[in-house]
């Protein structure tokens, strides 16, 4: 059976959210044409991994001069989103395994999202076993233009960034009533 595709080609808008206290922020990724919204759960890793991934790929693709069409060096400035997500958030899964290719034939960006699942979690000891990884039920497919591309890549950044400040000797996230740092001989540092 074919999976059911939430695709985006490309959307209104597409951006990296959260919902939450800092420390107790859920990520999501949300597209938007229309009327009908998507939107992804994902880690916070995950977030800060594909919007470094789309810069570079970007920036390869600038590099390697193939593309007939602009690339900006940087998020164009009319592009800024700093809206909160669309409302009500109904999430259509966690997501998994991603992918981040460049389409050549159209210059765009392409995203794809699958759900994570149990049966694609590969243990240390199976690592040298030959694996099949399951057809996804669902997939989310975003394609972007370069310019909508940097503006997710720079947002996704600030979102991230959003967080809690991380400790300046363990690097861990530090909470409003301070954390016991390892670093610094597991004491807690309180401000003055």
């Amino acid at each position: 059976m074919a999976p059911l595709v939430h695709g985006f080609d490309p959307p209104e808008r597409f951006v990296a959210g959260t919902v939450g206290p800092p420390g107790q922020r859920t990520f999501f990724l949300q597209a938007r044409s229309g009327a009908r919204v998507v939107s992804v759960a994902l880690e916070k890793q995950q977030v800060q991994a594909l919007a470094e991934r789309i810069d570079e790929l970007l920036d390869e693709v600038m590099a390697s001069g193939t593309n007939e069409g602009v690339i900006p060096a940087v998020a164009p400035l009319g592009l800024d989103d700093s809206a909160p997500l669309e409302q009500p958030i109904e999430e259509e899964f966690r997501a998994g395994t991603m992918t981040l290719s460049w389409d050549p034939d159209d210059e765009r960006v392409v995203i794809e999202v699958f759900p994570f699942t149990e049966a694609a979690v590969v243990t240390p000891d199976q690592v040298d076993e030959d694996f099949e990884e399951p057809e996804p039920d669902e997939v989310f497919l975003v394609r972007l233009d370069a310019g909508p591309a940097r503006a997710f890549a720079k947002r996704a950044e600030q979102v991230i960034e959003a967080g809690r400040p991380s400790c300046p000797f363990c690097g861990n996230p530090v909470d409003p009533e301070g954390h016991l740092c390892v670093r610094a001989n597991g004491f807690r540092r309180r401000d003055p």
